[in-house]
């Protein structure tokens, strides 16, 4: 373990670590920062008004679907290229023209959202609230690999229902995600229908628990955090109804969450123990309220942010106070907060190595590379890191053994040395090493960037270091 600056380790372990800018260095107390960021609800980015919400979202991608069926129309119809390109000229003076480098809206809204999200985390001062906004979107993992629908909306899921809620209590957070398009789609709640009720009895179609097991196991009390099988099949009858407004749903807003009452399993449930009247929407409500406030839940969400970002294998007596501030302010997340720093505090070591994406952010920031976003997602994906895709709804991997294989510290040389190559020109790496790391740089470090061969070697050097790739 490497045992550094407390300042320098800790703008590391709850930011995305020091820019060589002079504008981008950070002052010292790096502990003082993140509480005053804490206390003032987090430094949020202003988000591009040309973002779309869920609903004009799969509106543009309802046009498009329309759009390329009559494309597909007409290419069927053309039995040689020569009719094809008749049928482009016809378009063409229409007005109907595809503009150069067009791209499908699932694409295009994808594209605009995960520029955002660089963005942010590119220019974010301290980066812990950027780093939350990680952690909550990894903690409610949603995957695109799932379909356009989820590709769309993945980034308004963030947006719209992690951001304005992670410094507020968990409930409001859990509510959120819980109730976001983008997850009623994701773990397929849209189609699950009690078997009793109005539209159940009609359709023939029947229950899908993949979001109550999910809202339990991963979402809230964690694997061994006390349910029953018995508890995930009423959770998920208590959830029926909650789905997504659609045009072939004349009663919800498209794309917002809607509740329908006909797919609503009728009755009274008991779940974790507690039993609740049939009350429609607010059932599921109410055990939502209590699943954050359980104790279980506490643990389970004390143990994952100290497992993020002080350790991966967590100290029984940091999780312990973590959960215990957790239960005794009902879940208010900025106090947990206050209490995550004070455990990082505590550990002087650095301890995780750096997951891929939170990598590339780190080493752009280091050497003020340029943001091509093209190549950042190529970067996470060859490092094992999909934006929004991880491999499940228990999101990507949190430890550092899942990162640090031989495989993965050879793309980790590769990407080191493609984005070393195209480093702005300036600062040579041994004044960029001073510049970021001052006297918190290791001998070994100094040594090893000033024996370097060429300014690219340098630079790559710098971006395998301990001081980036780990915190």
């Amino acid at each position: 373990m490497l045992v550094i600056d407390q300042d320098f380790l800790l703008s590391r372990r709850f930011g995305f670590g020091p820019r060589i800018s002079p504008a981008g260095r950070q002052s010292a107390d790096f502990a003082k920062l993140l509480l005053s960021e804490i206390a003032s609800g987090g430094d949020h980015p202003i988000a591009d008004d040309k973002l779309l919400t869920v609903a004009q979202a799969l509106s543009e991608h309802e046009q498009f679907q329309e759009e390329e069926k009559r494309r597909a129309a007409i290419k069927q119809q053309a039995e040689t290229e020569k009719a094809i390109e008749a049928a482009r000229k016809e378009a063409m003076q229409k007005g109907e023209r595809v503009p150069p480098g067009y791209l499908p809206p699932a694409r295009r809204i994808f594209n605009a959202e995960a520029t955002f999200r660089f963005r942010a985390a590119l220019d974010a001062n301290t980066g812990l609230t950027e780093r939350l906004v990680w952690f909550w979107s990894n903690h409610f993992a949603i995957a695109i690999g799932k379909g356009n629908y989820v590709q769309m909306t993945a980034g308004a899921f963030e947006r719209e229902a992690i951001r304005p809620n992670m410094f507020g209590s968990f409930r409001a957070l859990l509510k959120a995600a819980e109730q976001h398009p983008a997850m009623l789609m994701y773990l397929d709640n849209r189609l699950s229908i009690g078997p009793n009720s109005r539209a159940g009895a009609r359709r023939g179609r029947g229950l899908n628990e993949n979001h109550a097991r999910e809202l339990l196991e991963l979402h809230t009390m964690g694997v061994n955090g006390g349910y029953s099988q018995d508890d995930v099949t009423t959770l998920a009858k208590a959830l029926t109804g909650w789905t997504v407004g659609s045009r072939l749903d004349e009663e919800g807003e498209l794309g917002a969450f809607h509740f329908n009452a006909n797919r609503h399993e009728p009755g009274k449930k008991t779940v974790v123990g507690r039993t609740y009247a049939d009350e429609g929407l607010a059932q599921g409500e109410r055990i939502l309220d209590d699943l954050a406030s359980h104790p279980s839940t506490a643990n389970f969400i004390a143990w994952k942010l100290v497992r993020h970002f002080v350790e991966d294998e967590p100290d029984v007596a940091r999780v312990a106070k973590i959960a215990k501030v957790f239960r005794a302010t009902g879940g208010d997340l900025s106090k947990v907060y206050i209490a995550l720093v004070e455990a990082g505090i505590a550990a002087k070591e650095a301890r995780k190595v750096r997951p891929p994406l939170e990598l590339v952010v780190a080493s752009l920031r280091a050497t003020e590379h340029p943001l091509v976003l093209g190549q950042a997602l190529q970067f996470a994906q060859l490092l094992g890191q999909p934006l929004w895709n991880p491999p499940g709804p228990n999101g990507f991997p949190d430890a550092s053994t899942d990162w640090i294989t031989p495989a993965g510290m050879k793309v980790r040389l590769e990407v080191a040395t493609a984005i070393a190559r195209r480093t702005p020109g300036g600062a040579n790496p041994t004044q960029a090493l001073d510049t970021l790391f001052g006297d918190a740089c290791s001998a070994q470090t100094r040594q090893a960037v000033g024996r370097a061969e060429s300014r690219a070697q340098g630079f790559a050097i710098l971006l395998m270091s301990p001081e980036i790739q780990r915190r």
